[in-house]
Order: C-alpha cells, then structure tokens, then sequence
C-alpha cells in the first residue's frame, strides 16, 4: 500500500513538470508571436547615412620609415527614415581608411536619439599621426596622388537600439560605410592637402 501511495506522489510530481514546462513553452511562444507581428507590422529601415562633405587637412607619407600622418574632417549626416520607430545611437566610433587600412584613430561621437524621420549631424576631424603603413598601400598611394584622384572610406562602427511607443529593444551592431572621392580640379569643397578637393556628397552603406 505504501509503495503504491509513493508511486502516485511521483506521477503527481511528473504530470506537475509537465505542466509548467508546457506553460513556460506557451508564454515563449506568445512573445515570439507578438515580436514577429510587430516585427512585420513595423519593419524598422535602416537609418541612412550621407557623407555631406570631407576637407583633407593632412596627408603626410614617409618612405623612409613607412609612417603616414593623415588628417580629415569631415561632415556626415544620418537620417531615420522610419515613421514609427526611433532610433538610439549608444555608441558611434568614425574613422577614416585606405583600402581597408584604417589610416586615423576613431572619433566617438555623441549618444543621441533620433526620432521619426529626425536628422543629425556630425562634423569630426580624425586624426592618424605616424601610423604604420604597409609597403605596397605606400606604392598605389603615391600613384594616386600622382594622378589626382583619391578615394578614402570614412567607417562608422556603433551599437542602436530601436524604440516603439515604450518598448525599446536591445543592442544591434550597425557599421556604415561612406566612399570620400578626392580629386585635384574640380569639385565642390576648398582644396586641402597636397591640392585634393572633395567631389561630391556620397551615399553610405549601412548594415544593421
């Protein structure tokens, strides 16, 4: 008789698992439903990104010690294009490359949040001095100044968070890609370094 009772107790604890293993399924089911709705309702766009304007300041290269020193600033603008979703920028780190050398050290920019179809604007100078240059960028950046046209790559690298109503999501990684076109006749900004003027305002990329 005792055996049985204890059998019974063990069914009851089991069938009582059961149970909250199937609420808790439930209730993970439901919110995943509600985020996808929402998800699909909503459709958050990526924020968009303009490289306004670029004044080459500095664009010193040592042969002998491979260094190269650089200074830019620069003027980007970002754009939320969405009508019911915000945007916040926790972080924001800018700095400029050349063919995928990262040539300045990187600028954080302000926190900010952007609200329904809100513009910023950002205008940092970034800096590299003596920055170790690899041998052969040293040789193709020689020829591009010597048939004055530049292209630099202003990077953003940076962590959003999306708003809708109260709810605010988590983290997102979001790195922006902006091509700097440098020409030495022409264009539409002052001439800088080594006579190099901006060309024209540029699309970014974005990935979020």
């Amino acid at each position: 008789m005792s055996k049985d009772c204890g059998n019974h107790g063990d069914d009851d604890l089991r069938q009582a698992c059961r149970r909250l293993l199937a609420i808790l399924f439930g209730l993970a089911l439901i919110v995943a439903i509600i985020a996808l709705i929402v998800y699909l309702v909503l459709r958050p766009t990526h924020p968009r990104f303009f490289l306004q304007d670029a004044t080459l300041r500095q664009l010193d290269l040592s042969n002998s010690s491979g260094l190269l020193s650089t200074s830019i600033q620069i003027t980007v603008a970002s754009r939320n294009p969405n009508d019911r979703v915000g945007v916040y920028y926790d972080r924001l780190d800018v700095y400029a490359s050349y063919k995928y050398q990262q040539i300045t050290l990187a600028a954080s920019l302000p926190p900010v949040y952007q609200g329904h179809g809100d513009v910023d604007v950002w205008s940092p100078v970034l800096s590299g001095p003596n920055v170790p240059f690899a041998p052969y960028l040293s040789d193709a950046l020689s020829q591009d100044c010597q048939s004055r046209y530049l292209i630099l790559q202003v990077k953003i690298d940076g962590r959003v968070r999306w708003k809708v109503g109260s709810w605010i999501s988590g983290h997102y990684h979001i790195f922006v890609t902006c091509p700097a076109f440098f020409i030495t006749s022409g264009g539409n900004g002052a001439p800088g370094a080594n006579g190099f003027r901006f060309q024209t305002a540029t699309y970014c990329r974005v990935e979020v």
